[in-house]
Parts: C-alpha cells; sequence; structure tokens
C-alpha cells in the first residue's frame, strides 16, 4: 500500500499554495499640504491689499470666510434620484457631504408639501473652502461655455459675492456618464470686506476672472 504524501501546511490565514505576499510599505506619515490660495493670501496677498486699499491696520484686510453651495431641485419632489444624484456629485465636487433641505410648509400651488426634499446646500470653510476656490478658478470656469467673465452685478454690497454656474458638468471630478440631469448652482463668496471694492479686490487677487457689463 503506497503512502500518501499530504502537502505542507499552510501558514494560518493562508491557503495551500498561496504566494506569500510582501507587506506593505506604510504611508509617510506628515501635515496635510496646506492650499496654495491661503499660502499666496498668507505671504502675498495681504501684504499687498494692505497697501492697495491704503490700509493702516493690517487685521483690517479682508479675507474669505466661507463659500456657500446651493442647489435648488424643485424635481425631487416627485423623483428622489435627482435628489441622491446630485448630493453624490456635490460631495465629490467640494468633498464635503451636502446637507439636504426641505420644505418649510404646504404650497399648494407647486405641490409641494411641508418635510418635502427641495434643494442641497453645501458650506465650506478653512481648506476645502481655499481647493475648492482653487478648482473653480483654475479647471471649472475655463470649461464653462462661452465663458466671458463672472458679472460684478453679483456684489451684495456688503462684501460677498453670488454667482451663477448653469451646468456642474463643468467640474472635472463629475463622470459625465452617470449624471442623470445636469443641474445649476449657487455659489456665494462670504468675506469680511466692509463694500464691494474691497470685496472685489480680494477675489481678484485670488484670480477670479471679472467682466464689467453695462
Amino acid at each position: 500500500m503506497s503512502k500518501v504524501v499530504k502537502p505542507p501546511r499552510a501558514p494560518k490565514g493562508k491557503s495551500a499554495g498561496e504566494a506569500e505576499v510582501p507587506a506593505v510599505s506604510e504611508i509617510p506619515k506628515g501635515p496635510i499640504p496646506v492650499p496654495r490660495l491661503k499660502v499666496l493670501y498668507n505671504t502675498e496677498l495681504k501684504a499687498r491689499l494692505m497697501q492697495q486699499l491704503q490700509l493702516e491696520n493690517i487685521n483690517r484686510v479682508p479675507r474669505l470666510t466661507k463659500i456657500s453651495i446651493n442647489a435648488g431641485l424643485g424635481e425631487g419632489i416627485k423623483e428622489y434620484k435627482v435628489i441622491e444624484e446630485m448630493a453624490r456629485d456635490l460631495a465629490l465636487i467640494t468633498g464635503q457631504k451636502p446637507v439636504i433641505c426641505r420644505a418649510a410648509k404646504d404650497v399648494s400651488a407647486f405641490g409641494v408639501r411641508a418635510g418635502q426634499p427641495v434643494g442641497l446646500r453645501i458650506t465650506l470653510r478653512n481648506k476645502r473652502m481655499y481647493e475648492f476656490l482653487d478648482r473653480l478658478i483654475s479647471v471649472a470656469l475655463p470649461r464653462v461655455r462661452d465663458f466671458r467673465g463672472v458679472p460684478p452685478s453679483g456684489f451684495d454690497g456688503r462684501g460677498n459675492l453670488t454667482m451663477g454656474v448653469r451646468e456642474h458638468t463643468v467640474f472635472a471630478e463629475v463622470d459625465i456618464d452617470k449624471v442623470f440631469r445636469v443641474k445649476g448652482m449657487n455659489i456665494t463668496f462670504v468675506t469680511t470686506a466692509p463694500d464691494t471694492a474691497q470685496a472685489r479686490a480680494l477675489l481678484e487677487g485670488f484670480g477670479m476672472p471679472f467682466t464689467d457689463r453695462k
């Protein structure tokens, strides 16, 4: 009777014949890189604005405090898929999960009931704010069809600018093949500037392309 030769026992947690996988090198640890627009503001833009606006106190130099993004999605009342897919795309664009805005009361003329989803909103601050602004100016706006600049009429006179984007697909993070319906959004830049002149000087320093319309 022939002797049965058993295969060598595999190490614990591995099947027989499975090759030994080398250990993956550890990811180098270190501080998160500071957005380049934040570096630009702290190293160059702040001093230039102080001289340009003739400010005596450096603490009076205007700065960007937050960016608010709002998308109205009335179609979400009847088709929640619109809300889900736009929320997915906004999360890709901003790196932050959006908040669903719901109707506060019934509006019979539009078939809206209180509590139904009608839009999305996101508020960006600190590093995500600067990163979004950088990608908006450098990548998204140049991809807008027939883009001729941001109209300065979007200023509210208190240092804030609101602009509209008709197609959210201008952002490179969005996969067009997965887009169910192209939607627009409103983007508001909130600054500490007391008037339009200082707010515009701040945003122009970041590279915002304005156009004057008469």
